[in-house]
C-alpha cells in the first residue's frame, strides 16, 4: 500500500499497459567504444533524445537521437565523430531505433528492431530488464552494433575495434493524459 506522499508504485507487468516515455532529466543513452586495437574503451553520451515505449502499439518501441548531441569530452574527436567518416550530423541528423516486436517475459524486455544511423539501417536485437521504481518503471537496455555495417568505417590500421556498445538507462513515465492523471492521483492522496 502506499503512503499518502507517494504516488502508488508501477510494475513491469504495467508496461503492457498504456504508453511511457523516457524521462530525460532520469535517463541517458551511451555509447562505448574499444579503441587502441581494443586496449582502451571511449565512452560517450547523447544529449538530446526522445523514448517510447507502448506495447500495443506498432511499433511498440521507438528512440530518436540527436546525432550533434554526442559528446565524449573531447572536443576534437567529438568533430570527427560528427563528420562524414561516422554520423555525418549534416546530411542525417538523428539515429533512430524503430522495433519490429518486443516481447515482455516478467520484468525483461525482449526487443528486435532497426537501428538507422549515418543513412543507414541495421537490424538490431537488445533485451531490456524493467523495475518499479518511484510511482514510475526504471528500464535498462543494453545491445551491441557493429559500426561498420553503418558505413563507420574509419580506422586507421584496425585502432577501432568492433562492435560498440549501446546502453539506454532511465525512467520511463506515462505518456499524456496517464502521467497527469497519476500526479492527480497523487495529489488527491496528499490532501
Amino acid at each position: 500500500m502506499s503512503s499518502p506522499s507517494t504516488p502508488p508504485q508501477a510494475s513491469a507487468a504495467d508496461l503492457a499497459s498504456g504508453s511511457w516515455r523516457l524521462d530525460p532529466d532520469h535517463s541517458s543513452v551511451e555509447f562505448h567504444v574499444r579503441h587502441f586495437y581494443g586496449l582502451i574503451t571511449v565512452k560517450g553520451h547523447f544529449d538530446r533524445y526522445q523514448g517510447s515505449l507502448a506495447l500495443a502499439s506498432e511499433p511498440a518501441v521507438q528512440l530518436t537521437i540527436d546525432a550533434n548531441s554526442l559528446e565524449t569530452n573531447n572536443a576534437r574527436r567529438d568533430k570527427h565523430l560528427r563528420s562524414a567518416d561516422f554520423f555525418e550530423v549534416e546530411q542525417h541528423p538523428e539515429v533512430r531505433f524503430v522495433s519490429d516486436s518486443a516481447v515482455l517475459e516478467g520484468d525483461a524486455l525482449r526487443v528486435h528492431g532497426k537501428l538507422q544511423a549515418a543513412g543507414k539501417e541495421v537490424p538490431l536485437e537488445l533485451d531490456a530488464s524493467v523495475r518499479s521504481a518511484d510511482g514510475g518503471l526504471e528500464i535498462e537496455a543494453v545491445t551491441h552494433a557493429d559500426h561498420r555495417l553503418l558505413g563507420m568505417t574509419w580506422s586507421p590500421i584496425g585502432i577501432l575495434r568492433a562492435p560498440s556498445k549501446l546502453i539506454v538507462r532511465g525512467r520511463l513515465i506515462r505518456d499524456g493524459g496517464e502521467a497527469s492523471e497519476q500526479r492527480e492521483t497523487a495529489e488527491t492522496a496528499r490532501v
